[in-house]
């Protein structure tokens, strides 16, 4: 078996690739950057982009079963040509807010985009998994350079809950899927395994640093007038939207338990994990 990996060096899909691997499949990667790309030995490293038809040749193809698809903007040429080479199972990378659960994600960016990539793929096959992750704790790398320097996060609604689902845990569903046929047609809903606000997500992080992190909570128009220039309009709506809705009805927990059969990790041992980036 042997199973391609778009996105093979961002967070999910480098665990992806090595959880892949440890677990006896092939693995094919491909990236735009093969040289600087650090997969580990026995990954086969290809070139190409996958928004770029030009850009994948037969050496992408070959021999694979079956494909994990990265929601990256234009994956539908990706998709075109995996299922031209005789490709038609796969997992799909996409979001909670593609269900449309609550008013404030029918329209929002992370919808429309993710309802596209989905698309790309159920109309074309009908052996796909779609995986919908709620926020990544990866988000929180976003307070990364106030932490490391000792300013105060400046943020917004800190009594605002969410449930942030750790990269690992997507990761090892995406391997779930693509190594059995138990989640075939499924769309699998996850987050991490408990709400936190986003006071409390501050202190998990200052205590797998062991030391204070100063917090200031300030406005909605505060933030987007600091944020404005680093964040596109469409997402800022889009968060803060989330934040808001999230102050009277927090993240449900979804654990991931029922596709991994472990439990979801939990924010404290994100933190722990992304010590070095926050400067630990």
């Amino acid at each position: 078996m042997t199973i391609l990996v778009t996105g093979a060096t961002g967070a999910v899909g480098r665990h992806l690739a090595s959880t892949l691997l440890e677990r006896g499949a092939r693995v094919r990667a491909l990236t735009r950057k093969p040289d600087p790309a650090a997969l580990p030995d026995g990954v086969d490293v290809v070139a190409g982009d996958l928004t770029e038809v030009s850009t994948l040749g037969p050496s992408v193809f070959e021999d694979v079963d079956r494909a994990f698809v990265f929601p990256a903007q234009g994956v539908e040429a990706f998709v075109e040509a995996a299922t031209a080479a005789g490709i038609h199972r796969f997992t799909v990378l996409s979001s909670l807010a593609a269900a449309q659960e609550f008013p404030r994600d029918r329209g929002s960016a992370s919808q429309l985009h993710h309802s596209a990539v989905e698309g790309a793929v159920t109309e074309r096959t009908d052996a796909w998994t779609i995986l919908r992750p709620g926020t990544f704790a990866n988000n929180l790398l976003a307070w990364a350079w106030q932490i490391r320097s000792g300013a105060p996060i400046r943020a917004p609604f800190l009594a605002s809950a969410q449930a942030p689902i750790h990269e690992y845990d997507v990761a090892e569903a995406a391997a779930e899927s693509l190594l059995t046929d138990d989640h075939l047609g499924d769309v699998i809903p996850m987050t991490g395994p408990e709400a936190l606000t986003r006071a409390e997500q501050v202190a998990t992080i200052a205590r797998a640093l062991d030391r204070e992190i100063p917090v200031i909570e300030i406005t909605p128009d505060e933030f987007r007038a600091e944020a404005a220039q680093f964040i596109p309009e469409a997402v800022m709506k889009m968060l803060l939207d989330y934040w808001r809705d999230t102050l009277t009805t927090p993240d449900r927990p979804r654990p991931v338990t029922p596709v991994t059969g472990r439990p979801g990790r939990t924010l404290a041992q994100w933190a722990a994990d992304h010590r070095a980036d926050f400067g630990g």
